[in-house]
Parts: structure tokens; C-alpha cells; sequence
């Protein structure tokens, strides 16, 4: 690999080109393991000039469907504990739509699927 491009690399990703598992000696289990660890890399958001407010949005978006799914999750267990008005009830819910309506119409205009702002957390996995 080119010295150049080494020093481009983030460190997470030099961590991982570290994690080897597999001998130099049996070169079919090389390839697989270079190619698992390309698709792990290719996986990172990578922030550079040329698409800086794709990258943004696709952080920036992953982060919010994780929240919102948060959101969900504890509406839902208020709903089913039984404290909330018929109101509040219909409130949450139309907050909820109007969140997720809000995302999908960002996601479209910066281009992005559900599988590119569910980010790769490394060692942890995805977000969501």
C-alpha cells in the first residue's frame, strides 16, 4: 500500500487492517480476508471535500431515525402503560408520523437509503 494513502487512513481503519486473522500462507484465505475487511472499511463514514453534505446528511440522519426509533419505543410503553389521554395519545402519534415523514423526504433529497445512514459502528455494529 502506498505511504500516501496509509497517511489518508483514519486510525480505526488502520486498527482493522491490523486484525488479520488468517496466514500469509494459504493465499485463498487471504483474499476473503481482504475483502471482509474492505467492505468493513468502505462501510465508515468517510468525510471528504467533494461530498462533505452527503456525508453530514447521512450522519446527521442516522442519528435522528436512531432517536426516533427511541422515540417509538417509549411512546409506545406509555401508551401501553396506560397514562396517556385519548389527546396525547393522538399527538404523539401524528409527531411520530410527521418525524419519519420528515426523514424519508431528506433521505430523498441527499439521495440516501435506509441502509446508508444506519451507520457502522465498528466493533459495536450497526446503529440500528
Amino acid at each position: 500500500m502506498d505511504p500516501l494513502e496509509l497517511n489518508a487512513m483514519q486510525d480505526s481503519d488502520l486498527q482493522a487492517l491490523g486484525e488479520f486473522s488468517v496466514e500469509a500462507q494459504n493465499p485463498d484465505e487471504l483474499v476473503q480476508e481482504l475483502k471482509r475487511l474492505n467492505a468493513n472499511l468502505q462501510r465508515r463514514v468517510n468525510i471528504n471535500a467533494d461530498s462533505v453534505e452527503k456525508d453530514l446528511a447521512k450522519l446527521l440522519l442516522g442519528l435522528i431515525e436512531f432517536i426516533r426509533r427511541l422515540l417509538e419505543r417509549q411512546a409506545i410503553r406509555r401508551v401501553e402503560g396506560g397514562g396517556l389521554t385519548a389527546d396525547q395519545i393522538e399527538n404523539l402519534g401524528l409527531a411520530l408520523l410527521k418525524l419519519e415523514s420528515k426523514v424519508q423526504e431528506l433521505k430523498g433529497q441527499f439521495g440516501l437509503s435506509d441502509e446508508d445512514i444506519n451507520l457502522d459502528l465498528g466493533p459495536i455494529g450497526r446503529l440500528f
